[in-house]
């Protein structure tokens, strides 16, 4: 196994999300299967993070991690200075819509909204922006991912690479300073893959965070910082340097 990534390449800028010996343990019956074991790292502000690892290797489990959709068996979780493993339910999904926006392999989009409602959703749900005004950011934020024309379009009637754009849209919302992505290139061909990390990198330059977890090991020159799951334990991996 590889050396664990102990702080021994620590980002330059200003840390938002800090791993402090994350274990994740789950029981069924007599039996434990340890997902995490003793994760600890820093991820920056502005910086495009990779974790690969194969299927099985936790990388789906220190996502739920970060963005609290589970709780560590033990450890630290703390994102923009906020402890979020001593948070309750209710404070959880009040951070979560505030602060993080989560891209997923498999889209999830409501297929009964159009685009432009998919994308007005997490803005409605916490109440940042004015009824009048969602609409109009939302229309703003498929622009920039280059499918507002399709705005009043359901999502069966589009493409998924296209749809992976509207989810992408709709991770940014709420303008969360963190993005979160569990293979979001997993159902994609190759070439709409790339059009979503150049996405994904034009984020980042805009001061945004993206950890995006992947089986890919050919993506790892894409990233600042990479990194590997194996077993549970988080390894140093190759960066894109």
């Amino acid at each position: 196994m590889r050396e664990r990534a102990r702080e021994r390449r620590p980002c330059d800028g200003e840390p938002l999300v800090v791993l402090r010996e994350v274990g994740k343990v789950y029981r069924s019956g007599a039996e434990t299967l340890a997902a995490l074991r003793s994760v600890s790292a820093t991820f920056c502000r502005g910086e495009f993070v990779g974790v690969v690892g194969k299927s099985g290797a936790g990388k789906s489990t220190l996502l739920n991690m970060i963005t609290g959709l589970d709780h560590p068996t033990s450890g630290e979780v703390l994102v923009g200075g906020t402890a979020i493993h001593t948070l309750g339910e209710s404070a959880l999904a009040l951070w979560r819509g505030r602060n993080v926006g989560v891209v997923y392999q498999s889209f999830e989009l409501l297929p009964t909204l159009t685009l432009l409602g998919n994308v007005c959703l997490p803005m409605d749900l916490c109440g940042l922006y004015h009824p009048v005004e969602s609409p109009r950011r939302a229309l703003d934020l498929l622009d920039q991912v280059g499918i507002a024309e399709h705005a009043h379009k359901h999502p069966g009637e589009i493409s998924g690479g296209q749809q992976q754009r509207v989810a992408i849209a709709r991770a940014l919302a709420n303008d969360p300073p963190l993005v979160v992505a569990d293979e979001p290139t997993g159902n994609l061909d190759s070439a709409t893959a790339e059009t979503i990390l150049e996405l994904f990198e034009g984020l980042v330059a805009q001061g945004r965070t993206v950890i995006m977890v992947t089986h890919d090991e050919t993506l790892a020159p894409r990233f600042h910082r990479g990194f590997a799951l194996e077993d549970g334990a988080l390894c140093e991996g190759v960066a894109g340097e």
